[in-house]
């Protein structure tokens, strides 16, 4: 399982957030450039459509692949009443032939994305990680060096955290309380919820810059 909320925040105030993340967690951020595509089954697969994302960072010295399903979230008075979305998770590594597999197997190519930006994975109550990218459309197949931003001036912001039937609670409360500390630049919400960008961002932004980053929370 895995424990999610997303958020968008103007790539100005991208460096204060990061300033801020570097503070709370005390690790060095990682680079990324994470290629998606993202796949959608044919009707010989039967009525109900199932989607698949295959994942490979390309920022790494040996890119690899990772098939990545989301499956349902939770549901019910419980999960309403939470904050952070609850959702069942399955990810395996996969050979770079993994595209034409799914492809004999009667997928079909539904888009693909270039996510370009950083990441900082850490131990905060939970095994959390913070991914903050731009979002890119490619204007060719698997064009990468041609993407250009989906929201240019926009960047994704999203913290995720695994989790079991048995821990979620414990992980839904790390999530919550983490997020707390981000709520000055930006709002962070189940996926699909648009909340927009924070009024308080620009002086939040401006104040952590002066800063410098040498307060750690």
């Amino acid at each position: 399982m895995e424990c999610v909320v997303q958020g968008i925040i103007e790539t100005q105030h991208v460096e204060a957030l990061e300033i801020l993340l570097q503070g709370l967690c005390g690790v060095h951020r990682e680079r990324l450039r994470i290629h998606e595509i993202c796949l959608k089954s044919g009707p010989n697969l039967g009525i109900v459509s199932s989607e698949v994302r295959l994942l490979c960072d390309i920022e790494q010295p040996e890119p690899t692949w990772t098939v990545r399903h989301v499956g349902g979230s939770m549901r019910g008075a419980g999960a309403e009443q939470i904050s952070v979305l609850v959702r069942t998770v399955v990810e395996s590594k996969a050979s770079k032939n993994v595209l034409r597999l799914f492809y004999a197997l009667g997928y079909k190519l539904d888009h693909e994305l270039l996510k370009v930006g950083f990441a900082f994975h850490f131990h905060r109550g939970a095994q959390i990680t913070v991914t903050v990218s731009s979002v890119n459309k490619m204007l060719k197949l698997h064009a990468t060096d041609e993407a250009v931003p989906v929201t240019p001036g926009i960047q994704l912001v999203e913290v995720t955290a695994p989790a079991t039937s048995e821990n979620y609670t414990e992980v839904v409360a790390a999530v919550s309380s983490f997020c707390e500390y981000l709520a000055p630049l930006l709002h962070l919400s189940k996926p699909g919820i648009s909340t927009g960008v924070v009024p308080t961002a620009a002086a939040a932004a401006a104040s952590l810059m002066s800063d410098g980053g040498g307060t750690t929370l």
